[in-house]
C-alpha cells in the first residue's frame, strides 16, 4: 500500500513540475525563448529539449523500454550539448511535442512497473536501480530545471510563479527597485561588517 502511494506521489509531483517547464515558455516569441540568458547558453527552450531527451532516457532504456524516436546518444562526445539549445531547424512545436511524447512513454513506464523493479543506469557509479531511484532523481532533475527557468523568465519579463493559476502579480517598478536597493544595501552593510570584525580580530593578535 505504501509502495503504491509513493510512487503515485513521486509521479503526480514530476507531472506538475512538466507543465511549470512549458508553462515558462508561454507569451514569448521565438527569439527569447532560444537565445542564451547565461554565460554558458542556459535557454527556454533547450531547458525543455535536455529534459525530454534524459526522461526518455531514464524511463526508457534504464528499464529495457526504449523510446521509439531517435535521440542523441549520451555517450556520444560529438553530441555533447547538443540537447541543450535548439537549432534553426528544429520548431518550438516540435520540441514541445517531443516533450509531451516523452511524457506518455515515461507515465506508461511508471505505470507498468512496481516501485522496486529493478533497472540499470550505464552512466551512473552505481548502475543498478530501481524505479524508485530513477523517480526522485528525475523529480530532482526537472525541479533543478523549473528554477533554472524560473529565473530566465524573470530575467525576461519580471514574470514569476510556478504555474499559471498561482503566478504572482507583479508590483509596480518602483517596489522592486525600492526592493532591491535595500538588498543592496544589507549585502554592502554585511561586507562592512565582516571587514570591521576581521579588523578587530587582528588587531587583538599582535
Amino acid at each position: 500500500m505504501i509502495d503504491a502511494l509513493m510512487k503515485d506521489y513521486l509521479h503526480g509531483e514530476l507531472r506538475v513540475l512538466r507543465e511549470a517547464m512549458l508553462w515558462k515558455l508561454d507569451g514569448l516569441g521565438e527569439y527569447d525563448v532560444r537565445r542564451p540568458l547565461t554565460s554558458t547558453g542556459t535557454n527556454l527552450l533547450g531547458l525543455v529539449k535536455h529534459l525530454s531527451a534524459w526522461e526518455s532516457r531514464y524511463f526508457g532504456e534504464v528499464f529495457d523500454r526504449p523510446f521509439a524516436e531517435p535521440l542523441p546518444r549520451w555517450d556520444d562526445a560529438g553530441e555533447r550539448g547538443a540537447d541543450m539549445w535548439a537549432t534553426e531547424h528544429e520548431t518550438r512545436e516540435e520540441i514541445i511535442d517531443r516533450y509531451r511524447r516523452v511524457w506518455e512513454h515515461a507515465d506508461a513506464t511508471i505505470t507498468a512497473l512496481a516501485i522496486d523493479s529493478p533497472g540499470h543506469v550505464p552512466w551512473w557509479p552505481r548502475p543498478d536501480v530501481k524505479l524508485f531511484n530513477v523517480l526522485v532523481h528525475m523529480l530532482t532533475e526537472t525541479s533543478r530545471h523549473a528554477g533554472h527557468a524560473d529565473i530566465l523568465r524573470e530575467q525576461l519579463d519580471n514574470s514569476t510563479g510556478t504555474t499559471a493559476e498561482y503566478a504572482l502579480p507583479q508590483d509596480d517598478p518602483a517596489f522592486w527597485e525600492a526592493h532591491c536597493a535595500k538588498i543592496e544595501r544589507a549585502a554592502a552593510a554585511a561586507v562592512a561588517r565582516a571587514d570591521r570584525v576581521g579588523s578587530a580580530n587582528t588587531s587583538a593578535d599582535l
